[in-house]
């Protein structure tokens, strides 16, 4: 009988700190009936490819309402990891090294889940993780959608003489700027809904290492939460859009008296 391959530890970590400022308690505000967590959580949660889903948090009251969508919080994040320029590398390498020092767990993989970037295509979690587990050569793979800006139709400015010089040239083409944009390179930005990466990248200092695999996602799911403008459209979205999204399973809402919208 032929032995099955072990299958790998794929844990999601969700970052949420307490000190919001731009929304305060943003993390478990209600979001469309959920707590704004709650959909990182179910992400992790309803993925095939994950095995067990942490939130990373320095505050009571969110670690209650994130047990109660069903994450597992084995640590309060110290206070130096929780500050308003803190950023995301040392909240990682602490989870990390927590989790290996205290309860000799080493995942294979380390999928990062921002609240703030609450709605995504349902199968965007085990995409990533298989995509990364395909490639033994990548150090991550990176959720991106086609950029709707073109940089190379950007410029800088010098501030005193108010001269343009571009921001980025194209070789073979003399003036990228003056281009039709189909003659330019394809150009992808960054989102929030899902990073998958391995420890010994992160642990070595970097949360995406040298080799990054684009993941190119429904530029229809772009939504990342800064201020109350981005949080009335990303539920518009979520009720209206007709968008396929990963929804949570549980509401704590009630239990917990959560702030609503405005």
């Amino acid at each position: 009988m032929v032995a099955r391959a072990a299958r790998p530890e794929v844990l999601a970590l969700i970052p949420a700190r307490g000190g919001s400022k731009g929304i305060p308690r943003k993390n478990i505000r209600d979001f469309a009936g959920h707590p704004l967590i709650a959909y990182s959580i179910a992400a992790g949660l309803q993925a095939e490819t994950v095995t067990r889903v942490i939130v990373s948090t320095d505050d009571e009251e969110i670690a209650a309402v994130s047990r109660g969508c069903g994450a597992d919080i084995p640590f309060l994040r110290p206070a130096e990891y929780a500050q308003d320029n803190t950023l995301d590398l040392p909240v990682f390498q602490h989870a990390l090294r927590w989790l290996a020092e205290n309860e000799h767990y080493q995942p294979d993989v380390i999928v990062q889940l921002r609240p703030t970037s609450p709605i995504r295509p349902p199968d965007c979690v085990d995409q990533a993780v298989r995509m990364l587990l395909e490639h033994p050569e990548a150090d991550s793979v990176r959720g991106v959608v086609p950029a709707a800006q073109n940089p190379f139709k950007m410029w800088r400015v010098d501030r005193v003489s108010r001269r343009m010089q571009p921001l980025l040239t194209v070789e073979g083409i003399a003036e990228a700027y003056n281009a039709p944009r189909q003659a330019l390179p394809p150009v992808y930005w960054q989102t929030g809904h899902i990073d998958a990466v391995r420890p010994a990248a992160i642990l070595g200092g970097s949360m995406s290492g040298k080799i990054i695999l684009a993941l190119t996602l429904d530029p229809r799911y772009t939504v990342d939460i800064d201020d109350l403008n981005d949080w009335q459209q990303a539920e518009w979205l979520l009720r209206q859009g007709g968008l396929p999204a990963i929804l949570p399973t549980m509401d704590v809402g009630q239990a917990f008296s959560l702030p609503k919208t405005s």
